[in-house]
């Protein structure tokens, strides 16, 4: 019997609710950046400017700030202790500029503290990358040629990505939490900007739960293929 068969597969079921959430998520955070990225903010400070504060007045003074290309391409490099902010990030003095800023600072005190989930995460990335590059070929081959030890090789690698994603969540969050923590202490944001600032991250927190459930809805799909095909 050949291991594929042509016709709907009710699998691909499960896989609705997470692409929904996807969808959902990506336009949520699409349509709450393009609203704050317009609402300058009262101080009149850039990200850029917003994150060297932060940054200094966490004795963070050796971690550089640095411009990249793209559009939400921000991130911390804790290898290279540099956080790169995107063009308009880093030069626009707005809500959702400050708020992302910000974020991203918060990684970088996480680093400084020895922030636990952000270790693991770290520690995961090498494991993760082999597992979101070669887990679907492998299940596939072992679905192919009926060599199901394969397959559990590639939903064990597959469950690496799981993880990494599940790992991903309290380091945002928690990114988050001192985000605006930060911002209302010091002062960068007035008193009615740091809820408008929490929309910004919580719209951002919202594609890495999607993220993650998709990979979980994703490994559970693999799991009943792989035990229908068993049987």
């Amino acid at each position: 019997m050949l291991p594929f068969t042509f016709g709907f597969d009710p699998t691909f079921l499960l896989l609705i609710p997470a692409m929904i959430l996807t969808i959902f998520a990506q336009s949520k955070i699409q349509s709450t950046y393009n609203i704050y990225r317009r609402e300058g903010l009262r101080s009149g400070m850039t990200g850029a400017q917003v994150a060297r504060i932060v940054l200094d007045r966490s004795g963070l003074q050796n971690v550089a700030i640095e411009m990249v290309r793209g559009n939400l391409t921000d991130h911390y490099d804790p290898r290279s202790k540099v956080l790169r902010l995107s063009e308009e990030v880093y030069s626009r003095p707005s809500i959702a500029s400050a708020g992302v800023a910000a974020h991203e600072a918060g990684h970088a005190i996480q680093d400084q503290e020895d922030y636990g989930p952000l270790r693991v995460r770290a520690f995961m990335v090498p494991f993760a990358s082999i597992g979101s590059r070669f887990s679907m070929i492998i299940i596939l081959a072992g679905l192919l040629f009926e060599m199901f030890s394969l397959v559990d090789l590639g939903i064990v690698l597959f469950s690496l990505v799981v993880l990494f994603q599940l790992f991903t969540l309290p380091v945002e969050f928690n990114a988050s939490s001192r985000a605006l923590a930060v911002l209302g202490d010091y002062h960068i944001l007035a008193e009615d900007e740091v809820p408008k600032a929490k929309k910004v991250l919580d719209a951002a927190a919202l594609t890495y739960v999607a993220a993650a459930f998709s990979s979980i809805m994703t490994l559970i799909r693999l799991l009943v293929i792989r035990d229908r095909r068993r049987d």
